[in-house]
């Protein structure tokens, strides 16, 4: 049966909103959970030890814990992190740069959607370095995704994002500190004031983009549920259910339905901006719909179109 799992919060959210997150994720029909920082390196809300905690609390409730690593490294000082991370953790990392498949070397490990994975050697070469899953890119058509289970090395399983919006790009620049006229080492962690990141829209209106830190997401939100018998039958073990602010609790009922065989399961409507996607999920652009839903514009944007072309 396919088994779900929640991806890391890739936004800044407030210390008590985590907590309160992860404890609700305790008696939640979930799997796997991802904790740790994927996106930026200032944001440390979390101590060490409350890390651990966390960790152990899920573990307890039945959970398999996998402590997430930066998508893209940039100081000395994120290195010495990272190898303090794959040298002392005591439950499975997901290695999103290859600087972590090397420090995990030999040990267990998952690989994440941010290693460029798009042929059956690749795959193979994480699976002799230890990687016990591989998170398949967001952008590979289910084709691939199939063709490459098909060939997989043995006891490998293949995770699918399935829901939430989509990681396109990591920069070396903070755009969410840049659209509000500030410098990203004197950022005040402005982000924090957008819990699923900053909506762009192009100048006709349109819902195109989202700013988290260093990181552009899609302002469309990857749905996949319609999906799961295709899933299946490709050989996906795993759906990564990506966090955001609200009604996460009805997604993960409504994903866990699902796989339990109700194909009347529905999401509610999205709140984000964005509306629905799964174009890549086809090898279209990322931005279609099988349902050809038009995103709709909220009563007021995020962040408006001039002021996301001029920052």
């Amino acid at each position: 049966m396919l088994k779900l799992s929640v991806g890391p919060i890739l936004y800044l959210w407030e210390r008590g909103a985590v907590l309160r997150f992860y404890e609700s994720l305790c008696e939640a029909p979930v799997d796997i959970v991802y904790l740790g920082e994927v996106v930026c390196s200032k944001r440390r809300l979390l101590q060490k030890e409350e890390w651990q905690s966390v960790a152990g609390m899920l573990r307890s409730a039945g959970k398999q814990v996998v402590i997430s690593t930066l998508a893209l490294i940039e100081a000395e000082s994120e290195l010495a992190t990272l190898a303090r991370i794959a040298e002392s953790a005591d439950t499975l990392v997901e290695a999103n740069d290859y600087a972590c498949v090397e420090y995990l070397a030999g040990h267990p490990f998952v690989a994440g959607p941010h290693l460029n994975v798009y042929n059956e050697a690749t795959l193979n070469l994480l699976a002799r370095h230890g990687a016990q899953r591989w998170v398949a890119p967001v952008e590979l058509p289910l084709a691939i995704v199939a063709a490459l289970a098909e060939l997989r090395p043995p006891n490998l399983q293949v995770e699918m994002f399935a829901y939430g919006r989509l990681p396109l790009a990591f920069s070396a620049r903070c755009f969410t500190a840049r659209s509000q006229r500030r410098a990203k080492d004197d950022c005040e962690f402005i982000c924090a004031a957008h819990p699923d990141g900053t909506t762009v829209y192009t100048r006709d209106g349109q819902p195109f983009l989202t700013l988290n830190g260093i990181q552009t997401q899609s302002a469309a939100t990857q749905n996949l549920l319609p999906h799961l018998p295709k899933l299946r039958n490709a050989g996906v073990d795993v759906l990564r259910l990506s966090p955001q602010s609200r009604d996460f609790p009805e997604i993960v009922q409504a994903f866990r339905a699902a796989v339990l065989g109700d194909s009347s399961a529905t999401l509610p409507s999205s709140f984000l901006p964005g509306g629905y996607c799964d174009g890549y999920l086809d090898g279209a652009a990322g931005i279609a719909h099988a349902a050809n839903e038009r995103p709709t514009l909220p009563a007021s944007r995020a962040l408006p179109a001039a002021a996301a072309a001029s920052s």
